[in-house]
């Protein structure tokens, strides 16, 4: 195959046909395909992610479906196995950080695991590097046909085209309105799509195990959707970072280089994260070599997370600031307005497009950012024209994407360009309708120690090492490396505790939320290993103990509860003291010095007392209680019996208080509101007299 920019080994992975190929613009338009699509499967359908919500509601335009099945994903795909008994289905997730528990559902194995049935398989997948995601956004029908792009079938992704200040059905779960949404996803068909389905179940095996297998079956294309390109060459490229067996590629960072080198009129983008200094470094490079070339980018218009703002902003900065320093007039860096009567909104940019002349057009998963050069998986789809029907097909979908924005017609767009002959005019000129693009001011940049550590946290340019992070910031080793790696640790443990507290996981951190999740499989033979499995994990992640013991006992009555919540406790606690034994003690000696031999001594002498005096009056979080028992040399049978002292009474107390909280909330009565009063002060009662037993103890050792 003669190819300019497409190169199997170098920036794409593979080359394949289509016979259809069609580019669909926002998630209406992706979840209506995406769900005719399912209604065709015979045998198996495929959907890989970064997230998968369950909630979902899998609709187009009419934000209703029409075809007799549920609207949410999770009921959905549970109506389709039922009504055909050799379909399967098989979901692989990324195992996400908990810095995104906020905004995702927080327990994807119960809503889509153990609640569907038995032919939809979940699969978490955790195998990448530590700081690296499955960032891929694959659906494969039958093998046969194949969606490729910006969108995972998740919540807050939902809007049409017309991208309307108030739409109704522009809501979360909650029933909370976000503001519009665009995103961009491709879907082909042929051996295009059999290579995706190969990807998608190399995927699968990487993180469950098997061999994969592609066996296509049927046409499942919607019968609704129009193609763009018939009988055309799609090229697949792929990030993947090394692990294990596994070796790093990097074709999604060469097509960029590969395709900007290939510019000579225009340059069209959209990206939610534009901070990559080697692609800004080459589009400075082509617009310095090539006086005619224009470079469009349409981006957010601000990061919506406290993290993001103080790390991919700055980013951000430094990227328009290299192309505005060479391109001046020729570049612009835009977001997407949107204007009713008195109200003004944007639309947040999700997409991740390039357009090159009329040569290239590029739909994937990947930012234009570090982590997706080598960090994250990534799929991205490109068409290198080499017809004049292929031109004009990529051109008319730029215009579409201008137009969308813009609030005008394609063919406004079209006309403006070649009127003034110039990308960069246009995009300046038109608006309608309440829409326009404007330029983007981030102001300047951030440039604290906080920031920077943020930076290489939020956006490596590889997978992390916590080792190699902290000589980034302590490169003097041996002289404050173990008490940074220390702090570090314990800015984690710190941090976790805050964010179920202050940030959207509060809506989990309650009774009701612990008890919803428990009550899920109180009836399964397994309950207690996995109620103490979950109060272990709960311990470790900084969850608040008190209401994992009230749940506890809500769920399983006070007896069961009690033993469960002990022993997820003794575990969890004992994680974490290992964590602080491990990382933190360094960081005490260089703290105490030479008095570091009396301390231990001390607790030597003192060790179970004085766990017991912090477990009766604590004086930080659970978790934290354990790192600093760690770090500073309590032995470990020490340890586990001042926790065990200190922690019976209130524990029981608590277990048999939260079983009568409940049913106190749910019918109160006087025996009830009498037994409430009761346990609370058996409650206090019983922590006073241990915190007498543990004084009186102290004075005679």
């Amino acid at each position: 195959m003669d190819f300019e920019i497409l190169r199997p080994g170098r920036n794409v992975w593979r080359i394949e046909r289509a016979s259809r190929a069609a580019v669909l613009v926002d998630a209406a338009p992706f979840f209506a395909a995406v769900r005719a699509a399912c209604l065709k499967a015979r045998k198996s359908i495929f959907i890989v992610g970064w997230d998968i919500d369950s909630r979902t509601r899998l609709v187009g335009a009419d934000g209703e479906p029409s075809d007799g099945f549920p609207a949410g994903l999770a009921d959905f795909l549970g109506a389709l196995v039922a009504a055909r008994p050799e379909l399967h289905v098989h979901l692989l997730l990324w195992d996400y950080s908990l810095l995104y528990a906020g905004e995702r559902e927080l327990l994807p194995r119960l809503s889509l695991g153990w609640s569907t049935p038995e032919r939809i398989t979940l699969c978490l997948d955790n195998s990448v590097p530590f700081g690296c995601s499955q960032h891929q956004k694959i659906v494969v029908i039958d093998d046969a046909l194949a969606f490729s792009g910006g969108l995972d079938l998740t919540i807050r992704r939902w809007d049409t085209q017309a991208h309307d200040l108030d739409n109704p059905h522009r809501v979360d779960p909650a029933g909370r309105p976000y503001r519009p949404f665009h995103d961009v996803q491709m879907m082909v068909d042929g051996a295009a799509a059999q290579a995706l389905a190969e990807l998608a179940r190399l995927r699968w095996c990487h993180a469950n195990g098997g061999e994969p297998v592609v066996a296509p079956l049927g046409d499942p294309w919607p019968d609704a959707v129009v193609a763009d390109f018939a009988d055309v060459d799609v090229g697949i490229a792929r990030t993947q970072p090394r692990y294990g067996s596994e070796q790093g590629v990097h074709e999604v960072e060469a097509l960029f280089l590969d395709s900007i080198d290939q510019a000579r009129r225009s340059i069209y983008i959209e990206n939610q994260f534009v901070t990559c200094p080697v692609v800004a470094g080459r589009l400075a490079r082509q617009l310095r070599a090539v006086p005619d070339l224009e470079v469009v980018i349409v981006a957010p218009r601000s990061h919506d997370s406290w993290i993001e703002r103080r790390t991919m902003r700055n980013g951000r900065i430094r990227f328009w600031r290299t192309l505005r320093k060479v391109g001046g007039a020729r570049v612009r860096l835009l977001f997407a307005a949107v204007e009713k009567r008195d109200k003004a909104t944007d639309t947040m940019i999700h997409s991740k497009i390039m357009i090159v002349d009329d040569r290239l057009l590029r739909v994937g998963s990947a930012n234009l950012d570090n982590r997706s050069m080598g960090v994250d998986t990534e799929c991205d789809l490109a068409v290198e024209a080499r017809s004049d029907g292929e031109r004009a097909a990529i051109l008319r979908l730029r215009d579409r994407l201008v137009a969308e924005h813009c609030g005008v017609t394609p063919e406004e767009v079209a006309q403006t360009v070649r009127d003034g002959g110039s990308l960069v005019a246009a995009v300046d000129r038109l608006a309608a309708n309440g829409h326009s693009l404007r330029p983007i001011e981030d102001g300047e940049p951030d440039d604290d120690a906080l920031s920077s550590l943020g930076e290489e946290v939020a956006d490596p340019k590889r997978p992390l090492r916590l080792r190699r992070l902290l000589r980034r910031f302590f490169p003097k080793s041996g002289q404050g490396s173990g008490l940074a790696l220390g702090i570090a640790v314990a800015l984690v443990l710190i941090g976790l505790t805050l964010a179920w507290r202050f940030t959207g996981l509060s809506e989990y951190a309650s009774i009701d939320g612990a008890k919803e999740v428990l009550s899920g499989f109180a009836r399964n033979r397994w309950a207690p290993l996995i109620a103490i499995g979950l109060f272990t994990a709960g311990g470790v992640l900084a969850f608040p103990v008190t209401m994992m013991i009230v749940a506890m006992a809500a769920t399983f009555g006070p007896l069961p509860g009690i033993l469960y919540a002990l022993a997820g406790a003794l575990l969890s606690g004992t994680l974490t003291y290992w964590i602080g034994a491990r990382f933190g003690r360094e960081a005490v000696f260089q703290l105490l010095g030479r008095r570091r031999e009396k301390a231990q001594a001390m607790l030597r002498r003192r060790g179970v007392l004085a766990v017991v005096a912090i477990r009766v009056v604590p004086l930080a979080p659970f978790a934290v209680i354990n790192l600093i028992c760690g770090a500073s040399g309590v032995r470990t049978i020490d340890f586990v019996l001042g926790s065990l002292i200190g922690m019976g009474p209130g524990l029981v107390a608590l277990a048999f208080l939260g079983d009568r909280i409940v049913a106190l909330l749910s019918d109160p009565d006087p025996v009830q509101i009498a037994l409430f009063v009761l346990a609370f002060a058996v409650w206090i009662g019983a922590t006073i007299g241990v915190q007498a037993l543990v004084s009186r103890l102290g004075d005679r050792a």
